[in-house]
Protein backbone atom coordinates (compact mmCIF):
# COMPACT_ATOMS: atom_id res chain seq x y z
CA UNK A 1 0.00 0.00 0.00
CA UNK A 2 1.37 3.44 -1.06
CA UNK A 3 0.81 5.94 1.98
CA UNK A 4 2.49 8.90 0.86
CA UNK A 5 4.34 10.27 -2.76
CA UNK A 6 5.54 14.07 -2.47
CA UNK A 7 8.82 16.04 -2.65
CA UNK A 8 11.82 15.16 -0.35
CA UNK A 9 11.46 18.53 1.26
CA UNK A 10 7.67 18.32 1.67
CA UNK A 11 8.32 15.17 3.92
CA UNK A 12 11.71 16.15 5.73
CA UNK A 13 9.90 19.14 7.39
CA UNK A 14 7.51 17.23 9.42
CA UNK A 15 10.28 14.58 9.95
CA UNK A 16 12.81 17.29 11.27
CA UNK A 17 10.03 18.45 13.83
CA UNK A 18 9.46 15.20 15.43
CA UNK A 19 12.92 13.45 15.10
CA UNK A 20 14.11 16.05 17.91
CA UNK A 21 13.24 14.01 21.05
CA UNK A 22 13.66 10.93 19.77
CA UNK A 23 16.69 9.56 21.84
CA UNK A 24 19.40 6.89 20.85
CA UNK A 25 19.03 4.44 23.50
CA UNK A 26 15.47 3.23 24.87
CA UNK A 27 14.15 0.61 26.98
CA UNK A 28 12.22 0.53 24.96
CA UNK A 29 12.97 -0.45 21.49
CA UNK A 30 9.59 0.73 19.81
CA UNK A 31 10.53 4.59 20.99
CA UNK A 32 13.58 5.05 18.85
CA UNK A 33 10.10 4.69 16.26
CA UNK A 34 8.13 7.47 15.07
CA UNK A 35 4.22 6.50 15.02
CA UNK A 36 3.14 7.98 10.81
CA UNK A 37 -0.80 7.65 10.74
CA UNK A 38 -2.29 8.09 7.28
CA UNK A 39 -5.82 9.04 6.55
CA UNK A 40 -6.63 9.51 2.76
CA UNK A 41 -4.33 12.60 2.61
CA UNK A 42 -3.69 13.73 5.45
CA UNK A 43 -0.78 11.99 7.18
CA UNK A 44 0.73 12.58 11.45
CA UNK A 45 3.72 11.90 12.21
CA UNK A 46 4.45 11.21 16.14
CA UNK A 47 7.22 11.16 18.56
CA UNK A 48 7.02 10.55 22.21
CA UNK A 49 9.91 9.44 24.85
CA UNK A 50 7.01 8.92 27.13
CA UNK A 51 7.59 12.34 28.88
CA UNK A 52 7.18 14.36 25.92
CA UNK A 53 5.34 13.88 22.28
CA UNK A 54 4.88 15.89 19.45
CA UNK A 55 2.47 15.83 16.45
CA UNK A 56 2.42 17.45 13.03
CA UNK A 57 0.60 16.75 10.11
CA UNK A 58 1.41 17.34 6.59
CA UNK A 59 -0.99 16.32 3.05
CA UNK A 60 0.91 14.12 1.23
CA UNK A 61 -0.74 11.19 2.00
CA UNK A 62 -1.60 8.90 -1.39
CA UNK A 63 -4.40 7.02 -2.05
CA UNK A 64 -7.76 7.15 0.03
CA UNK A 65 -7.03 4.21 2.73
CA UNK A 66 -6.30 4.65 6.20
CA UNK A 67 -3.76 2.76 8.00
CA UNK A 68 -0.97 3.30 10.49
CA UNK A 69 2.90 2.09 11.21
CA UNK A 70 5.73 3.06 13.03
CA UNK A 71 9.78 2.85 11.33
CA UNK A 72 12.80 4.01 12.90
CA UNK A 73 12.97 7.71 12.65
CA UNK A 74 16.82 8.40 12.77
CA UNK A 75 16.86 6.06 9.69
CA UNK A 76 14.28 7.24 7.75
CA UNK A 77 14.95 10.83 8.52
CA UNK A 78 19.19 10.20 7.32
CA UNK A 79 17.56 8.49 4.05
CA UNK A 80 15.99 11.64 2.94
CA UNK A 81 18.29 13.96 3.91
CA UNK A 82 20.93 12.13 1.55
CA UNK A 83 18.36 11.55 -0.95
CA UNK A 84 18.45 14.94 -3.89
CA UNK A 85 16.74 18.22 -3.07
CA UNK A 86 14.60 18.23 -5.71
CA UNK A 87 13.66 14.28 -6.11
CA UNK A 88 10.11 12.92 -5.34
CA UNK A 89 10.02 10.57 -2.75
CA UNK A 90 7.23 7.82 -2.55
CA UNK A 91 6.89 5.60 0.69
CA UNK A 92 4.86 2.36 0.64
CA UNK A 93 3.72 -0.44 3.26
CA UNK A 94 4.04 -4.36 2.50
CA UNK A 95 4.36 -7.45 4.35
CA UNK A 96 5.66 -4.88 7.48
CA UNK A 97 8.36 -3.49 5.98
CA UNK A 98 8.38 0.48 4.67
CA UNK A 99 10.17 0.75 1.49
CA UNK A 100 11.17 4.77 0.79
CA UNK A 101 11.59 5.33 -3.29
CA UNK A 102 13.76 8.04 -5.00
CA UNK A 103 14.44 7.84 -8.54
CA UNK A 104 16.47 4.46 -8.74
CA UNK A 105 17.03 4.75 -4.76
CA UNK A 106 15.46 1.83 -2.93
CA UNK A 107 15.25 1.46 0.91
CA UNK A 108 13.36 -1.07 2.52
CA UNK A 109 12.70 -0.33 6.39
CA UNK A 110 12.09 -2.75 9.10
CA UNK A 111 8.10 -1.66 11.23
CA UNK A 112 6.50 -1.97 14.25
CA UNK A 113 2.92 -2.00 14.70
CA UNK A 114 1.27 1.21 15.54
CA UNK A 115 -0.96 -0.08 18.30
CA UNK A 116 2.07 -0.79 20.54
CA UNK A 117 3.55 2.32 20.71
CA UNK A 118 2.79 4.29 23.83
CA UNK A 119 1.34 7.55 23.16
CA UNK A 120 0.71 10.18 25.86
CA UNK A 121 -2.65 10.49 27.56
CA UNK A 122 -3.91 14.28 27.04
CA UNK A 123 -5.57 15.65 30.11
CA UNK A 124 -9.20 15.58 29.98
CA UNK A 125 -9.40 19.21 31.63
CA UNK A 126 -7.31 22.31 31.14
CA UNK A 127 -7.32 24.57 34.15
CA UNK A 128 -5.92 27.78 32.20
CA UNK A 129 -5.11 28.70 28.29
CA UNK A 130 -3.41 31.25 26.94
CA UNK A 131 -2.72 32.55 23.78
CA UNK A 132 0.66 33.90 22.63
CA UNK A 133 2.89 34.83 19.89
CA UNK A 134 5.13 32.45 18.89
CA UNK A 135 8.26 35.07 19.15
CA UNK A 136 6.85 36.50 22.54
CA UNK A 137 7.13 33.15 24.27
CA UNK A 138 10.48 32.00 22.31
CA UNK A 139 11.66 35.18 23.58
CA UNK A 140 10.18 34.48 27.59
CA UNK A 141 12.27 30.89 27.37
CA UNK A 142 15.22 32.67 25.59
CA UNK A 143 16.20 34.73 28.64
CA UNK A 144 15.98 32.22 31.66
CA UNK A 145 16.56 29.05 29.75
CA UNK A 146 20.64 29.33 30.37
CA UNK A 147 19.78 29.44 34.34
CA UNK A 148 18.04 25.82 33.95
CA UNK A 149 20.02 22.99 36.31
CA UNK A 150 21.44 20.20 34.42
CA UNK A 151 20.20 16.84 36.31
CA UNK A 152 20.38 18.32 39.52
CA UNK A 153 19.53 16.12 42.44
CA UNK A 154 16.52 18.93 43.51
CA UNK A 155 14.77 17.79 39.92
CA UNK A 156 12.22 19.99 40.74
CA UNK A 157 15.17 23.20 39.23
CA UNK A 158 15.77 20.82 35.89
CA UNK A 159 13.20 22.75 34.03
CA UNK A 160 11.85 26.30 34.11
CA UNK A 161 9.22 27.60 36.37
CA UNK A 162 6.49 29.38 34.30
CA UNK A 163 3.61 31.53 36.10
CA UNK A 164 0.20 32.87 34.85
CA UNK A 165 -0.52 35.29 36.74
CA UNK A 166 -2.86 38.60 36.14
CA UNK A 167 -2.01 39.96 32.66
CA UNK A 168 1.80 38.49 33.26
CA UNK A 169 3.11 35.23 32.10
CA UNK A 170 6.37 34.49 33.78
CA UNK A 171 9.19 32.68 33.46
CA UNK A 172 11.68 31.51 35.59
CA UNK A 173 15.04 29.62 35.84
CA UNK A 174 17.29 28.66 38.57
CA UNK A 175 19.71 26.49 39.53
CA UNK A 176 20.54 27.24 43.04
CA UNK A 177 23.83 29.46 41.70
CA UNK A 178 21.93 31.91 40.11
CA UNK A 179 18.27 33.05 38.91
CA UNK A 180 16.50 34.07 35.78
CA UNK A 181 13.35 36.08 35.37
CA UNK A 182 11.32 37.29 33.01
CA UNK A 183 8.11 38.36 32.24
CA UNK A 184 5.53 39.44 29.35
CA UNK A 185 2.09 41.12 29.40
CA UNK A 186 -1.00 39.77 27.85
CA UNK A 187 -4.24 41.44 27.05
CA UNK A 188 -6.46 38.95 28.95
CA UNK A 189 -6.43 38.44 32.42
CA UNK A 190 -5.84 35.19 34.05
CA UNK A 191 -6.06 33.17 37.65
CA UNK A 192 -2.88 32.15 39.14
CA UNK A 193 -1.22 28.89 37.73
CA UNK A 194 1.98 28.02 38.41
CA UNK A 195 3.69 24.66 36.53
CA UNK A 196 7.41 23.26 36.27
CA UNK A 197 7.97 22.83 32.78
CA UNK A 198 10.97 19.77 32.20
CA UNK A 199 14.37 20.79 30.49
CA UNK A 200 14.13 18.80 27.58
CA UNK A 201 10.80 20.27 26.73
CA UNK A 202 12.04 23.83 26.86
CA UNK A 203 15.13 23.27 24.65
CA UNK A 204 13.08 21.37 22.26
CA UNK A 205 10.49 24.62 22.25
CA UNK A 206 13.07 26.54 21.42
CA UNK A 207 13.91 24.75 18.07
CA UNK A 208 10.70 24.63 17.42
CA UNK A 209 9.36 28.13 17.76
CA UNK A 210 9.64 30.69 15.50
CA UNK A 211 10.31 34.74 15.61
CA UNK A 212 6.69 35.30 14.03
CA UNK A 213 3.36 36.82 15.48
CA UNK A 214 1.62 33.40 14.69
CA UNK A 215 -0.09 32.12 17.74
CA UNK A 216 0.55 29.61 20.32
CA UNK A 217 -2.11 28.25 22.19
CA UNK A 218 -0.75 27.37 25.69
CA UNK A 219 -2.95 25.13 27.63
CA UNK A 220 -1.73 24.33 31.33
CA UNK A 221 -3.65 21.32 32.92
CA UNK A 222 -2.45 19.27 36.87
CA UNK A 223 -0.24 17.10 35.12
CA UNK A 224 0.82 18.42 31.68
CA UNK A 225 1.27 21.32 29.43
CA UNK A 226 -0.37 21.69 26.00
CA UNK A 227 0.94 23.93 23.13
CA UNK A 228 -0.48 24.41 19.67
CA UNK A 229 1.01 26.24 16.86
CA UNK A 230 1.80 26.08 12.89
CA UNK A 231 1.01 22.63 12.14
CA UNK A 232 2.64 21.32 15.64
CA UNK A 233 1.16 20.37 18.92
CA UNK A 234 3.75 19.51 21.52
CA UNK A 235 2.44 17.73 24.63
CA UNK A 236 4.57 17.67 27.96
CA UNK A 237 4.58 15.88 31.42
CA UNK A 238 5.15 18.57 34.53
CA UNK A 239 7.96 18.21 36.81
CA UNK A 240 5.91 18.02 40.27
CA UNK A 241 7.86 19.90 43.14
CA UNK A 242 7.41 22.72 44.88
CA UNK A 243 9.89 25.57 43.34
CA UNK A 244 11.87 28.18 45.52
CA UNK A 245 10.15 31.15 46.57
CA UNK A 246 11.41 33.42 43.35
CA UNK A 247 10.51 36.87 44.88
CA UNK A 248 12.12 36.12 48.03
CA UNK A 249 15.39 35.67 46.22
CA UNK A 250 15.69 38.89 43.98
CA UNK A 251 16.79 41.16 46.17
CA UNK A 252 15.60 44.75 46.78
CA UNK A 253 16.65 48.12 47.82
CA UNK A 254 20.35 47.70 46.65
CA UNK A 255 21.95 51.23 46.94
CA UNK A 256 25.38 50.45 45.26
CA UNK A 257 24.36 50.03 41.69
CA UNK A 258 26.48 51.49 38.08
CA UNK A 259 25.53 51.09 34.67
CA UNK A 260 28.03 49.40 32.10
CA UNK A 261 28.48 48.55 28.17
CA UNK A 262 27.10 44.89 28.08
CA UNK A 263 29.86 44.66 25.11
CA UNK A 264 32.88 46.28 27.09
CA UNK A 265 31.92 44.63 29.92
CA UNK A 266 31.38 40.77 28.07
CA UNK A 267 34.43 41.18 26.59
CA UNK A 268 36.58 42.12 29.30
CA UNK A 269 35.00 38.71 31.24
CA UNK A 270 36.24 36.75 28.70
CA UNK A 271 39.48 37.50 28.81
CA UNK A 272 39.86 37.10 32.21
CA UNK A 273 38.25 33.39 32.16
CA UNK A 274 41.02 32.67 29.78
CA UNK A 275 43.31 32.74 33.03
CA UNK A 276 40.65 30.58 34.63
CA UNK A 277 40.42 26.52 35.03
CA UNK A 278 37.87 24.12 34.62
CA UNK A 279 37.71 23.59 38.83
CA UNK A 280 38.00 27.09 39.62
CA UNK A 281 36.04 29.73 37.19
CA UNK A 282 36.26 32.44 40.06
CA UNK A 283 36.55 36.26 38.75
CA UNK A 284 37.22 38.93 41.66
CA UNK A 285 35.49 42.11 41.06
CA UNK A 286 36.86 45.62 43.04
CA UNK A 287 34.42 48.13 43.17
CA UNK A 288 35.62 51.55 43.79
CA UNK A 289 34.35 55.41 42.86
CA UNK A 290 35.21 55.92 38.94
CA UNK A 291 36.31 52.04 38.76
CA UNK A 292 35.53 48.27 38.30
CA UNK A 293 38.65 46.27 38.68
CA UNK A 294 38.33 42.23 37.30
CA UNK A 295 41.10 39.83 38.10
CA UNK A 296 41.55 36.29 37.86
CA UNK A 297 44.34 33.90 38.91
CA UNK A 298 45.06 30.66 38.54
CA UNK A 299 47.33 27.22 40.23
CA UNK A 300 50.22 28.49 38.28
CA UNK A 301 50.07 31.88 39.80
CA UNK A 302 49.28 33.26 36.48
CA UNK A 303 46.92 36.43 36.41
CA UNK A 304 44.72 38.80 34.55
CA UNK A 305 43.66 42.07 35.27
CA UNK A 306 41.16 44.46 33.58
CA UNK A 307 40.25 47.40 34.93
CA UNK A 308 36.95 49.72 33.36
CA UNK A 309 36.08 53.65 33.87
CA UNK A 310 32.41 53.37 35.56
CA UNK A 311 29.99 56.14 36.26
CA UNK A 312 29.60 55.04 40.22
CA UNK A 313 30.21 56.64 43.21
CA UNK A 314 28.96 53.63 45.66
CA UNK A 315 30.60 52.06 48.14
CA UNK A 316 34.02 50.09 47.80
CA UNK A 317 32.94 46.17 47.06
CA UNK A 318 35.25 43.10 46.76
CA UNK A 319 33.66 40.42 45.52
CA UNK A 320 34.09 36.92 43.66
CA UNK A 321 31.62 35.12 41.12
CA UNK A 322 31.87 32.18 39.14
CA UNK A 323 32.60 33.60 35.57
CA UNK A 324 30.38 31.23 33.70
CA UNK A 325 27.39 32.56 35.26
CA UNK A 326 28.48 36.35 34.12
CA UNK A 327 29.01 34.98 30.42
CA UNK A 328 26.32 33.29 30.03
CA UNK A 329 23.77 36.12 31.08
CA UNK A 330 25.76 39.30 29.00
CA UNK A 331 25.86 36.56 25.93
CA UNK A 332 22.16 35.79 26.03
CA UNK A 333 21.27 39.88 26.28
CA UNK A 334 21.00 41.99 23.18
CA UNK A 335 21.27 45.12 24.94
CA UNK A 336 23.86 47.60 25.05
CA UNK A 337 23.89 48.17 28.68
CA UNK A 338 23.29 46.38 31.55
CA UNK A 339 22.72 47.65 35.08
CA UNK A 340 24.48 46.19 38.15
CA UNK A 341 23.27 46.48 41.37
CA UNK A 342 25.13 45.23 45.09
CA UNK A 343 25.52 44.83 48.43
CA UNK A 344 28.21 43.81 50.17
CA UNK A 345 30.89 41.00 49.71
CA UNK A 346 28.26 37.95 50.85
CA UNK A 347 25.44 39.92 49.00
CA UNK A 348 23.75 38.20 45.60
CA UNK A 349 24.13 41.06 42.43
CA UNK A 350 21.55 41.59 40.81
CA UNK A 351 21.78 42.42 36.94
CA UNK A 352 18.73 43.93 35.05
CA UNK A 353 18.71 45.81 31.81
CA UNK A 354 18.09 50.08 32.00
CA UNK A 355 14.70 51.39 32.01
CA UNK A 356 13.15 47.90 32.08
CA UNK A 357 11.41 45.86 34.66
CA UNK A 358 10.54 42.64 33.00
CA UNK A 359 14.01 40.89 33.63
CA UNK A 360 16.45 40.27 36.40
CA UNK A 361 19.37 38.23 36.58
CA UNK A 362 20.48 37.33 40.60
CA UNK A 363 23.79 35.63 40.90
CA UNK A 364 25.42 34.75 43.88
CA UNK A 365 28.75 35.64 45.07
CA UNK A 366 31.55 33.03 45.23
CA UNK A 367 34.69 32.80 47.82
CA UNK A 368 37.79 33.87 46.18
Amino acid sequence: MQLVKTQRDTLLRPLQIVSGIVERRHTLPILANILIRKDGEKVSFLSTDIEVQITTHADVGSGSEATATTVAARKLLDILRALPDSGEVSISLSNKRLTVQSGKSRFALQTLAAEEFPTVAQAEHYNAQVNLPQKTLKHLFNMVHFAMAQQDIRYYLNGLLLVVEGKNVIAVATDGHRLAFCQVETEEDFPRQEVIIPRKTIIELQRLLDDSDEEVQLQIANNQVKLTFADIELISKLVEGKFPDYTRVVPKGYKNSFTISRDQLLRSLQRAAIMTSDKFKGVRWVIAPGSLKISSTNADQEEAVEELEIDYGGDTVDIGFNVSYLLDVLNNLKNDYVNIALGDANSSALITIPDNADFKYVVMPMRI
